[in-house]
């Protein structure tokens, strides 16, 4: 028995959305080793989620030497030496962390 097949819009549940991003965040970060390990390629993936939270990974070396490889080839701009982060205003930042663990105890309900 096959599973059904899934129509592509946006989940409206918040609590299955952060569900299924968790899930198939995993997944995708899962084949991208798989794909590394079995080709040998070197591989990075970058994802945001809603909240705005960082996810990379970088399967050789890491994700800066893997960028400036990228930007030597394609002829982009040449990265600083160190990373610039912009502060995060801190009304800001608590209300989007006051968000982010109503829903993750909405989703331990």
């Amino acid at each position: 028995m096959g599973r059904g097949r899934v129509q592509m819009r946006r989940i409206e549940n918040p609590v299955h959305r952060q569900v299924t991003f968790c899930k198939r965040r995993a997944g995708l970060l899962k084949k991208a080793k798989e794909l590394s390990v079995l080709c040998d390629a070197e591989i990075g993936v970058v994802i945001f989620s809603a909240h705005g939270k960082l996810y990379e990974l970088a399967t050789k070396g890491t994700m800066q030497e893997l960028i400036e490889r990228h930007s030597k080839y394609t002829g982009g701009p040449q990265l600083p030496d160190k990373p610039m982060v912009e502060p995060m205003d801190a009304k800001k930042e608590i209300s989007m962390l006051k968000q982010e663990i109503e829903i993750l105890q909405k989703g331990l309900r």
